[in-house]
């Protein structure tokens, strides 16, 4: 789903030149901050380390609309998208994207698709009515849209929140959780949820994805009020972990490092302060059979 809203944000739009480039907490800055779930991918990075080549053989390039799409535009996301920035909140989904773009045919198919654009911002029908998508360039290199039943939604990221930049995290991959996220367990997948709920009290939880050596590591970090809630976060999610393993052993298994009992049961935190570090490693395997299978 990521992957298509990607390949449609990069669809039209008039080019805006300007000065200053802007760096990933302002675009942070310009995403809803309530109730607001935000992944952060790095293409480049991940084109670097070989995993965006996983997708090659996946069922997102063989989809007959993906192929029609890039046919009619030249735009292909694992070559010409660079970073994608996504905010999952209430009102619908936020994308700020950079990359390379053919920008008169991008608005050519837009207008073929039955869209419609006035000065700098477009709009058009999703897969279904309630599904608006509009978009408009922030810089010459930066598309922002929406999906949401407002038609001109992606105007909202325009213009940046009160208040200083946000800080973003370092790694290549990182995804922002929000309480209302946590406590409720949408859109995570199974097996997760335990894990998630634990947590529902922190100030904010980010859970980060890194190359390391020949695989990959999730790293967790959690800010919490004090101390205390600290410790205690650290050791449910280690009970939780160690509850996962029983369940495995109980049904004469081992855990699979291919797919979620692999990586869910190879988990390690530690409180320190008011934060809780975690620690996943995850095998290319993994990685391989969550992308290039998709």
């Amino acid at each position: 789903m990521a992957i298509a809203l990607a390949a449609v944000a990069a669809m039209g739009g008039v080019v805006v030149w300007r000065s200053r480039a802007l760096s990933n907490s302002a675009l942070l800055k310009r995403l809803p901050s309530t109730d607001t779930m935000v992944l952060y991918v790095d293409f480049q990075a991940l084109r670097r380390s070989g995993v965006l080549q996983l997708l090659d053989g996946s069922k997102v390039g063989e989809d007959p609309e993906y192929k029609s799409f890039v046919a009619s535009t030249g735009f292909n996301y694992t070559r010409d998208l660079d970073i994608a920035m996504v905010g999952f909140a209430p009102t619908g989904r936020f994308l700020l994207l950079r990359g390379r773009f053919d920008w008169p045919k991008l608005r050519h198919y837009a207008e073929s698709q039955q869209g419609n654009c006035a000065g700098s911002v477009c709009k058009m029908t999703g897969s279904t009515p309630e599904r608006r998508i509009s978009f408009l360039p922030l810089e010459s290199g930066v598309m922002a849209m929406a999906v949401s039943p407002d038609d001109f939604a992606a105007q909202r990221l325009a213009s940046p929140g009160a208040g200083p930049d946000p800080t973003t995290p370092g790694s290549p991959v990182w995804l922002s959780l929000p309480a209302s996220v946590l406590k409720s367990g949408e859109n995570l997948p199974e097996g997760t949820r335990m894990f998630a709920h634990s947590m529902d009290r922190a100030d904010s939880v980010t859970l980060g994805l890194e190359p390391e050596g020949n695989r990959l590591a999730a790293k967790l970090n959690v800010l919490c009020a004090n101390e205390q809630d600290a410790a205690e976060i650290a050791s449910q999610l280690g009970r939780i972990t160690a509850l996962l393993r029983e369940m495995i052993q109980r049904e004469h298994q081992t855990p699979n490092p291919a797919d979620f009992s692999g990586v869910l049961t190879s988990g390690s935190f530690r409180a320190q302060g008011r934060r809780v570090y975690g620690y996943w490693p995850i095998e290319r395997k993994f990685v391989e059979n969550m992308l290039g299978g998709a």
